[in-house]
């Protein structure tokens, strides 16, 4: 009797899963797979983030540094050179950067009305002048007809009526010539008057100085008013006085009590950290500013060359008086390490932290800032050096070696 028997060398299934369940096995494999590789490509994108670049504290070296403040290089004399009068600029004679003296040209306008005017003007002075002329002639006249006229009265030749009527032509002619020099008085006042319009036509410098700034070109309708919106400029340049650079910086209102006007102090240039400038305090400014919580000190530098520009970023050290024992107990800042913005410092696992820019990596730093800011900067005396790129405000989910692009750097 014929048995149906299956043979287990002819299964095609190897012994795993029944057929009809392979194409659920592979799919489920495949959403893993897509899952993985999702989850892998999320956490593999780099975290856009902005940084700035850590600073060498100012002072690093200056024994009896009592307090650190940033701040800026200032002119006490700059200006912004216009015209008094508007018009069409046909020269401008300056460049960015050139040295001016006082009363030198910079700029002239197109001038042949205000020309023509003062012509004008010349033209009739020289009119009145000779009508007061022309009077006084006629007067000279008078008063010697009056005096014949009264000779003759003397010795009876004639009436007294001739000599009457002589006075009257003199008080007349007197009167006339008055007229004719209050009109030559007032066409000289127009004739001042168009020669002013006239030398307005020309730009000089207000003082000695450089140009910092060049803002028109010839062709450009210059006005001292911000008439014509963005068709008209208002200045022709801007001349710093570099005589009177020094710096302006903002002291935290916990520590100007120990800023004192006279006190010495030591200025380093961000640009050029190895030139320290000898200072000292003008002044503190009797006003606070309430959102930073700051006062703005002017400092003196006692040397200066081309090296010094308005605006350069500055630091000033503050030192104690030369005197023993004086401000002895003053807070002393670090002078070694970097500063770096206070939002760059972070609390990670109950420690003060920062993160690192390094080969496009978040590189975690544990540090310990210093118990006394510098104006809105943090001293780190160890872990980071000055040239250092750090993360500004960096978010919670930032990690440790974690992918990161730097939307923009902060300066």
């Amino acid at each position: 009797m014929n048995e149906l028997r299956i043979q287990r060398t002819e299964r095609d299934d190897g012994g795993g899963p029944p057929r009809w369940l392979w194409p659920a096995v592979a799919g489920v494999v495949a959403v893993a797979l897509l899952a993985a590789g999702g989850w892998w490509a999320w956490s593999s994108r780099p975290v856009s983030v902005q940084v700035a670049t850590a600073t060498a504290p100012a002072g690093a070296g200056v024994a009896g540094a009592v307090l650190q403040a940033t701040g800026y290089v200032t002119p006490r004399r700059r200006a912004t050179v216009s015209t008094q009068i508007t018009g069409t600029l046909t020269e401008v004679l300056i460049e960015e950067g050139d040295h001016v003296q006082k009363g030198q040209v910079l700029a002239r306008l197109e001038d042949s009305a205000l020309r023509a005017g003062l012509v004008a003007a010349r033209a009739n002075v020289a009119s009145a002048q000779a009508q007061v002329a022309t009077a006084q002639a006629q007067l000279a006249q008078a008063q010697a007809d009056e005096r014949r006229q009264n000779e003759l009265v003397a010795s009876g030749m004639v009436s007294k009526q001739a000599a009457e009527q002589a006075r009257t032509v003199v008080a007349t002619d007197l009167a006339q010539l008055d007229a004719r020099r209050r009109e030559a008085d007032a066409v000289s006042a127009q004739l001042a008057q168009a020669q002013v319009n006239f030398d307005y036509t020309v730009v000089r410098a207000p003082f000695a100085g450089v140009v910092t700034e060049k803002a028109a070109q010839v062709g450009e309708i210059v006005s001292p008013l911000s008439a014509g919106g963005g068709f008209t400029r208002t200045g022709v340049g801007t001349i710093v006085d570099m005589d009177s650079l020094e710096v302006e910086v903002d002291v935290a209102e916990a520590y100007i009590g120990q800023v004192q006007p006279n006190m010495p102090a030591e200025a380093v240039l961000d640009a050029y950290p190895d030139w320290r400038i000898p200072a000292h305090v003008i002044a503190v400014i009797p006003a606070a500013d309430r959102g930073k919580g700051t006062v703005k000190v002017r400092v003196a530098l006692e040397q200066k060359d081309a090296r010094l520009v308005p605006d350069i970023g500055v630091r000033v050290s503050f030192l104690a008086p030369r005197a023993a024992g004086a401000a002895a107990s003053a807070p002393v800042v670090a002078a070694r390490g970097a500063l770096v913005p206070a939002q760059a410092v972070v609390q990670r696992d109950g420690h003060a932290a920062v993160f690192l820019v390094v080969d496009g990596k978040a590189q975690l730093k544990s540090v310990t800032p210093a118990a006394q800011d510098v104006g809105t900067m943090k001293s780190i005396p160890a872990g980071i050096a000055a040239g250092d790129r750090v993360v500004l405000s960096p978010p919670a989910t930032l990690q440790d070696g974690a992918a990161v692009k730097v939307e923009d750097a902060a300066h």
